[in-house]
């Protein structure tokens, strides 16, 4: 089941919303209906669905309609047609007291505007919803510390807003709606308010916690670099319609309009693009009980000067080197003794950009590894080849030129094919 399914919402402002309702259905459009009634259509027929876990991204300019549908989606906002479920059940159908013990339980809000109470220490800031639900002193201070802790502020539970800095009232802001141990986090426009460095920090900070916690966030933003790099799925409005809903990728390979096209034209990249994009899995390996002479004659074979080493559980344990097999050969060393430390590795979530650099300088192929297994390679042809081609070259064509470059005579690469 999904955690949130939004279907067909609207919100008309106005004296008669019912009324330009019915011209929204009848085909006009937003402008057409404010020039004729004076109403002004916040969200049109707007349907999603937010998955368990997921970072789900809704992404527009100013007027777009983003921020009037996270208010919808807790009824901060009455809809004026649609349904929301959360869990499968529609809170526009609830009464106040159900609408209340939901938001309570299963929703946590994050403002742009911090909101902290001046007078209160951090704890009681972060305790304060709690507090009001009437849960012991102790209990609700126990969470908030754990909260407080989550996010970084372990130390500055008796300190007062105005001794924190913005990034830092920021993370009080995410601990108090954490405290209740909510399912959904909805952000809104969370990190706007911040400079560069403090708003990529607590971008950071958020994928941390969200891979610790497993939370589902609704997150809105303005700046698609953000929505890029935090979205598991990206909704992209204008004039109050989702025109767009996808992946970074897919919104980048295929934008569904010419608006759209506009948005993406100058996204770099390497920055939306991952290190599972690029990499090359190994289908010439070796385990230790292979031994060096099995070694020597594989990378004679495939014309390489050196060769992974896995376990018999494909757990990865170093780069050997021809140099290194013939001396292990020679002296009847074990393989341990003369396998190559200085090879980098990364996840497969690593953004290709934090990997441009290393690829520039580095001797052998980039390896990536997850729970300790070699998933694949990234050699610097496959990464610098796609900054020399250009934003058009895609994934595939990335990893054509790699391989017939390395066919070609870059014989220090690793064989992975």
């Amino acid at each position: 089941m999904n955690k949130i399914e939004v279907k067909n919402l609207t919100k008309i402002f106005g004296p008669h919303p019912q009324q330009g309702l019915k011209r929204l259905k009848s085909g006009e459009q937003k402008a057409e209906i404010l020039d004729k009634t004076g109403m002004t259509v916040g969200v049109n027929q707007a349907s999603f669905s937010v998955k368990p876990g997921e970072i789900f991204v809704i992404m527009g300019l100013s007027g777009s309609g983003k921020s009037t549908l996270i208010r919808l989606v807790n009824r901060l906002i009455e809809p004026t047609d649609g349904e929301i479920l959360i869990d499968g059940d529609d809170i526009t159908k609830m009464d106040n007291k159900t609408l209340i013990e939901t938001r309570r339980k299963k929703l946590g809000m994050v403002f742009q505007k911090f909101g902290l109470l001046p007078h209160r220490t951090i704890l009681s800031n972060v305790a304060y919803g709690l507090e009001i639900q009437g849960i012991k002193k102790e209990e609700r201070e126990a969470k908030a510390m754990k909260t407080i802790e989550d996010v970084g502020l372990k130390g500055y539970e008796a300190s007062y807003p105005k001794e924190l800095s913005g990034g830092m009232q920021q993370r009080v802001g995410l601990a108090r709606a954490l405290a209740n141990d909510p399912d959904i986090l909805l952000m809104d426009e969370a990190f706007s308010a911040l400079d560069p460095i403090i708003r990529k920090e607590m971008q950071d900070e958020l994928l941390k916690l969200q891979n610790k916690l497993g939370k589902t966030v609704l997150f809105i933003t303005h700046d698609l670099d953000e929505a890029l790099k935090l979205g598991d799925r990206i909704a992209i409005m204008k004039d109050g319609k989702i025109v767009q809903i996808g992946t970074a990728e897919e919104i980048l390979e295929n934008p569904a309009d010419e608006y759209v096209s506009k948005f993406v034209k100058d996204v770099d990249r390497s920055k939306v693009l991952e290190a599972s994009h690029v990499m090359k899995k190994p289908e010439v390996l070796m385990t230790y009980k292979d031994g060096p002479r099995v070694a020597i004659r594989k990378m004679e074979e495939a014309g390489a000067s050196s060769i992974f080493v896995v376990d018999k559980d494909k757990n990865y344990k170093g780069l050997l080197t021809i140099d290194n097999a013939i001396k292990a050969y020679k002296e009847n060393l074990p393989m341990v003794d003369v396998l190559t430390e200085d090879v980098y590795w990364t996840a497969p979530e690593t953004p290709l950009n934090d990997l441009i650099g290393i690829a520039a300088v580095t001797k052998y192929p980039i390896t990536v590894i997850e729970d300790g297994k070699l998933l694949g390679i990234i050699s610097r042809v496959s990464i610098l080849s796609g900054l020399v081609l250009g934003k058009e070259v895609d994934v595939e064509m990335h990893n054509e030129v790699a391989e017939k470059k390395s066919e070609e005579g870059m014989k220090d690469e690793v064989v992975s094919a």
